[in-house]
């Protein structure tokens, strides 16, 4: 018999949208039990053809194919903003399409901020628990390549980012929502509104059965009823008690506490007791780019924060590692409102402000307009950040990498831009 995804597809006309990492997991998925299936891989760059039945459209224009098929499997990174979908035409992702039709039990976790380390320790939590517990979805692991190993009692703890919820139409039976803060504004249609709509999603079709974990210090009621989601709705505040102490260097500062209770939370609902859970937090081993601490060279520890796009993010930070002597924000301006940030700038306890483009040399200009007496710099690249970072912080303090604003100017992803700053650092020490 076939598995419940193939038996939804086989009839279907079906296009793969994007030929990334999770793009190649769908074909893949699909060729092991239907070889013969007619494909069509469409994606802006040249795909080598996978095989006799499979056909490829590449180029500019290679969106204007997707209301020729029944089902299109969009890759998260793919915009719509612009894109009109025809009413026979089925959007559709791995997530939408997992939390559908796999055979195990669910926990979804999305937020602007916070996420990867929920995610995280919820599965250290259910794990220490005894749990079968897979981390899987946005946090590097296609949700297709489990599928195989699923049981009815293993728990997906899946983490699940706007964009793969965009469209998908059901959601899990434990969802997490850690924050909403203004963010990847050029992806959606309405900006924040779109961008809103496509988190809310991770709730929007609970059943009456299911919990909804929230952040009741940011008052979510604003966005929606809570009266129309699950009966059992737990607001988290970063104050709330927990039954053990957070003992792990990975997790400083308030938002990582509240990161414990949301996860803390969601693994009890599903039985884990404090024990457990206190040993979760306690093998959580940290994130890469996530107040990674990369060592310390010539007196100065210097932190990797690179998944700090958005300015909540660097301030968290900074007030969780408290002796941050440099900052080094700036990256791809996507419209995002400066205005309080700059004045967290100016009133905070750092000393040095290195600004690369696009972001980090407007909001360094705004800060001398306003005459800031702090040092403000404005580098050309990172490797000038780099190089004067090491000029200008004091010993025994720290140096911290914290853009508030995305990579994509100049890098790939934050991955590579966290990577790059490290290469630096070891360079220059």
């Amino acid at each position: 018999m076939l598995p419940k995804i193939i038996d939804y597809l086989k009839d279907k006309s079906v296009l793969v949208l994007g030929y990334g990492r999770e793009g190649q997991s769908t074909v893949k998925y699909i060729r092991d039990f239907l070889p013969e299936k007619k494909l069509v891989i469409a994606d802006r760059n040249s795909v080598a053809l996978c095989d006799e039945n499979t056909q490829v459209i590449s180029g500019e224009n290679y969106l204007d194919c997707i209301n020729d098929f029944d089902l299109v499997m969009k890759s998260p990174g793919i915009s719509f903003k612009s894109v009109e979908v025809g009413e026979n035409t089925e959007i559709s992702c791995q997530v939408d399409l997992f939390l559908r039709f796999a055979p195990c039990r669910k926990i979804g976790i999305t937020g602007s901020k916070g996420k990867t380390t929920t995610s995280t320790l919820i599965y250290e939590m259910l794990k220490a628990a005894g749990f079968d517990a897979r981390l899987i979805g946005n946090i590097g692991v296609p949700v297709f390549e489990t599928l195989e190993t699923l049981s009815p009692d293993t728990v997906a703890v899946i983490e699940m980012s706007s964009h793969q919820l965009e469209f998908t139409r059901t959601s899990p039976e434990i969802a997490v929502l850690t924050n909403v803060y203004e963010e990847h504004l050029d992806h959606y249609r309405g900006g924040f509104d779109g961008y809103l709509n496509a988190k809310l999603n991770i709730m929007r079709f609970q059943r009456e059965s299911d919990c909804f974990i929230y952040n009741a210090s940011q008052g979510v009621e604003q966005y929606i009823s809570l009266d129309s989601v699950a009966s059992k709705k737990i607001g988290v505040r970063a104050d709330d008690f927990l039954p053990f102490e957070i003992k792990n260097e990975h997790l400083l500062g308030e938002h990582n506490r509240q990161d414990v209770l949301f996860a803390y939370n969601a693994a009890a609902t599903f039985g884990a007791d404090g024990d457990a859970c206190k040993k979760g937090v306690e093998n959580f081993s940290g994130i890469e780019h996530r107040m990674e601490k990369v060592g310390t060279f010539k007196g100065i520890t210097f932190y990797n924060d690179c998944i700090a796009t958005i300015p909540h993010a660097v301030e968290c930070a900074v007030e969780a590692l408290k002796s941050v002597d440099t900052l080094i924000i700036g990256g791809k301006d996507r419209g995002i409102d400066y205005g309080e940030f700059t004045q967290f700038l100016d009133k905070c306890s750092v000393r040095n402000i290195i600004g690369t483009p696009e972001t980090g040399h407007s909001i360094a200009d705004r800060l001398t307009e306003k005459g800031c007496k702090k040092n403000i710099v404005k580098a050309e690249n990172l490797e000038q950040a780099v190089i004067k970072a090491y000029e200008l912080t004091a010993i025994d303090k720290i140096c911290l990498l914290s853009p508030a604003a995305s990579s994509y100017n100049v890098y790939k992803n934050f991955e590579e831009k966290g990577r790059h700053y490290k290469q630096l650092i070891e360079k220059y020490k």
